[in-house]
């Protein structure tokens, strides 16, 4: 049977018919065949020459796996024929008897698939420059041509393939429910099970139409004969007749170490998996990797695919468009490493952690160092190499401190991905991480088994021991009798990934090296904070951070994942414990230790009037709840920093002066710390920044983009190419996706973020300035101003918590909505309320207001207010 492109149905979706074409050869066997394609050059005879006057600066070849056909890569082949496209052609090749090629009736192998490629591109004339774009059993093949064209070769690109079933992995659960005896040409081929179950893996599921469109190469057994064939020739053994053309593949990608490679993956992939994405990115490790969360295995139907190709081969010809380690000064001193203090101490017996959770325990200065070098001689000894990354899920206090600075000590990289992101949170960091050892408590442990966490296993506290994992007693006592340590590591090794609280989205891990996490702990200390203070430290970085700055430190009876378990009195005891001068709180903590603060006794108001310095961070700080907190701590002289995950602090500010700025559209966070730079790309009236920021001082009055350039800033987002590539695509900048503007007085003032400005037809909104309004009416507590609609014609709707609490969400009485609209001055749509404002969970403050934003516009098209 020979191909035919009459078969292919005249409409389906994405499809342009011009595309469709056919081409024959004489296949390795010597035997002509048929093969169908989709090509954007879309001309029936004479494939254009890609080094030739059509233009074209090279050539896709996009290879499918099974069982799909080329019509996977119809939002490619649209992208590249688009008038504003990059000059590169697109081909689609329908392996043989798959899609619409010719059914041979043969059963073709690996090695003969990828010989078949390459008598295809033989065919249409193909000379390079090409860049191959495979997926699934699409990806072998497509990189079983690359190996033979190393020539013509510019680029490969991958999504959701592998190339080796790694040891102790299980060969994917599709494949091996379908290769079961008496399965195989039930589900493959007798009937479309095998097929509609692969499609039925789109996130979110495909329209009709779509499926249909893939279905209609197959709609017989007769042509779905190759789909069993495909299943059946996946190596799984090495007694396979394709395992050694597989070995053959794998083996041979360190030849392509000089060619740019790109893998896009989708993790919610029940075919190819984590274990299968490290060992491409351990045989590709100069590929950038970019994961696109929610999406599985169909990635090209989940993401925006042909989106991040054409920003790729952007910088293929651009050597260092975006550095991954932005352009800095030499510094002022020498690196100092992280745990330079501690060292230091060594023989300090003074206190230097108070934990008030374990009934006050004291930990001196020379215990913890003795015991964070023999964690890290017993880490070293038990596997735990330079560059290994180590998850670490324990409390903070004297076990996790000892363990964040035993593993930087040896090089190992910390993953900091705490519970405040909940436990769907933490399944998303962890995986995106893929830590190689992964150190726990007994809960931990319990859930890292249940959901499956990559890494070996480690055990921190009483019921570790149960569970027969190594614990950090036994790490210890294994290095008290190996003294020596690894070299140390150097300042530009990566260091740490820090999770982001998932309050815009899924949290991102950012990468920081040893450098610059010294200097997140130098810009801490400019904040006023004396190494010989004791710190109060009821914010989980700083349980973190303390000793390194050489401070005593308390960690308060509290869940510090979860800042409103702080109370008054638990805050003033741990004041006590080490005479602290200086506290540091979440803002969510500050609201409930005002809240408490009528418990308190004498002795601890007194403990509390000895406080110099408070500070809070981690999500915008009202002035009255910081003069509320000062209420408590008459001495202090309260501090709001300004930071994020990615660079903290950024500015700083204290009460007065917020008081003298006044109000202003938005939350006065004050000017920049010593060592830091921040500009505006201003805002356009579709609410995009500009590509370039103002000068240095930034222009006055402007709303924009807030970017940051600073020697504390992260290196880059983990296992996100894209999402880094747009944050740092000014090189030494970080675009923080805040928006605000600097005032004449050179203060920074935010106004949310840009994911939540409105284009409205009256122009661009922000948030904050809008809620602080609301705010200020007696019968609200908090309020979101959201968009509903269309960019450009968004309308504007306040959602708020009243005084007393509403009950029911639902719309707010007239009375109150006309208040809302009178305090604005602007034209709001409607006005909801709700019993509760939903918030991130690490913070427990910062609104979601997408989420708040899609209830809204459901509510207002006649939905019912519940599920909020």
């Amino acid at each position: 049977m020979s191909g035919d492109r009459s078969m292919v149905p005249a409409e389906l979706p994405g499809l342009d018919p011009a595309w469709s074409r056919l081409v024959t050869a004489v296949d390795s066997e010597g035997v002509e065949r048929t093969w169908h394609v989709l090509d954007t050059a879309g001309t029936d005879t004479g494939a254009p020459d890609t080094a030739g006057p059509s233009g074209y600066a090279g050539t896709l070849l996009c290879v499918h796996g099974n069982p799909t056909w080329a019509y996977l890569w119809r939002h490619l082949l649209a992208r590249f024929s688009q008038p504003d496209a990059p000059p590169w052609r697109v081909v689609a090749v329908d392996h043989l008897d798959m899609g619409f090629s010719e059914r041979t009736g043969t059963v073709r192998p690996l090695a003969q698939r990828i010989a078949d490629l390459g008598t295809v591109t033989d065919a249409l004339g193909l000379t390079g420059p090409v860049v191959t774009v495979g997926h699934d059993w699409g990806g072998v093949i497509s990189l079983g041509w690359a190996l033979r064209h190393a020539d013509q070769l510019r680029g490969v690109v991958l999504t959701n393939t592998a190339v080796h079933q790694p040891a102790g992995s299980p060969a994917p659960t599709l494949i091996r429910l379908a290769r079961l005896p008496g399965i195989l040409p039930a589900a493959t081929v007798s009937t479309q099970a095998f097929l509609r179950a692969t499609l039925a893996l789109a996130n979110p599921p495909l329209p009709e139409s779509v499926r249909n469109g893939y279905l209609a190469p197959y709609r017989t057994p007769r042509r779905r004969a190759a789909i069993g064939g495909f299943v059946e020739d996946i190596p799984l053994t090495p007694e396979h007749p394709s395992w050694s053309a597989l070995t053959e593949v794998a083996q041979g990608l360190d030849r392509l170490a000089e060619i740019p490679a790109l893998l896009l993956w989708g993790p919610r992939d029940p075919v190819f998996g984590a274990a299968h994405l490290r060992d491409l990115r351990g045989r590709l490790p100069q590929a950038k990797l970019h994961r696109f969360e929610g999406a599985g295995h169909l990635l090209a139907e989940d993401a925006d695919v042909a989106g991040a190709v054409v920003r790729w081969l952007a910088d293929l010809d651009r050597p260092t468009p975006n550095p991954v380690r932005s352009p800095s000064p030499e510094p002022a001193v020498p690196w100092r490493p992280l745990w330079a203090a501690l060292a230091e101490r060594a023989e300090d017996r003074s206190v230097a952690l108070v934990e008030l959770a374990q009934g006050g325990r004291q930990v001196s200065w020379a215990l913890l160092w003795r015991r964070i070098r023999e964690i890290a001689a017993g880490l070293s000894a038990s596997g735990v190499r330079r560059g290994d990354r180590v998850a670490l899920l324990v409390p903070p206090g004297a076990d996790l401190t000892a363990a964040v600075y035993a593993c930087l000590r040896i090089g190992a990289v910390i993953v900091v991905a705490d519970p405040g992101l909940g436990l769907a949170g933490m399944n998303r960091a962890l995986r995106a991480a893929d830590p190689a050892h992964l150190l726990a408590v007994g809960r931990g442990l319990a859930v890292a088994r249940a959901l499956r966490w990559p890494g070996r296993r480690f055990g921190a506290g009483a019921g570790a021991a149960m569970l027969g994992v190594t614990t950090l007693g036994r790490l210890a006592r294994i290095g008290a009798g190996s003294p020596e340590l690894p070299p140390a590591p150097g300042p530009d090794d990566d260091a740490a990934v820090l999770f982001t609280s998932g309050s815009t989205g899924p949290a991102k891990g950012a990468v920081y090296t040893h450098r610059q996490l010294a200097a997140m702990r130098d810009a801490l200390s400019a904040l006023g904070l004396d190494p010989k203070a004791g710190i109060v430290a009821a914010f989980a970085p700083f349980a973190l951070f303390g000793p390194a700055l050489g401070a005593t430190s308390a960690i308060p009876d509290m869940k510090l994942t979860a800042p409103r378990t702080l109370t008054a009195a638990a805050l003033a005891e741990a004041a006590v414990a080490v005479d602290a001068s200086a506290v540091f709180a979440a803002p969510a903590a500050l609201r409930n230790v005002v809240e408490t603060g009528n418990a308190l006794d004498d002795r601890q108001r007194a403990a509390l009037a000895n406080v110099e310095l408070l500070l809070s961070a981690g999500a915008p700080v009202p002035a009255v709840l910081l003069a509320q907190a000062q209420a408590l701590m008459p001495g202090a002289q309260p501090h709001t920093p300004y930071g994020m995950t990615e660079v903290l602090p950024v500015t700083d500010v204290t009460l007065d002066e917020i008081v003298k700025a006044g109000r202003g559209d938005g939350v006065c966070v004050g000017r920049p710390v010593p060592g830091v730079e921040v500009a505006i790309a201003a805002l356009d009236p579709t609410g995009t920044p500009a590509e370039q920021p103002g000068s240095a001082a930034g222009v006055t009055g402007v709303t924009g983009e807030i970017m940051v350039r600073a020697g504390h800033v992260k290196d880059r987002y983990d296992a996100l190419w894209l999402t880094e590539r747009t944050s740092s695509r000014n090189p030494g900048w970080h675009r923080t996706g805040d928006v605000g503007y600097l005032d004449p007085d050179g203060r920074l003032w935010v106004q949310g973020r840009l994911a939540h400005v409105l284009t409205t037809p009256d122009g661009v909104l922000t948030p904050v300035g809008i809620e602080q309004d609301v705010e200020s009416l007696p019968q609200i507590g908090r309020a979101a101003a959201v968009g509903v609609g269309p960019r450009g014609v968004m309308q504007l709707v306040v959602v708020a918590e009243t005084r007393p609490p509403v009950r029911r969400a639902g719309p707010a009485e007239p009375k109150l909505a006309d208040a809302v609209r009178a305090v604005t001055g602007l034209p709001v749509a409607a006005v909801l309320v709700v019993p509760t404002l939903p918030t991130d969970i690490r913070h427990n403050s910062k609104i979601d207001r997408s989420r708040l934003g899609r209830w809204a516009e459901r509510v207002l098209g006649g939905g019912r207010p519940g599920g909020l």
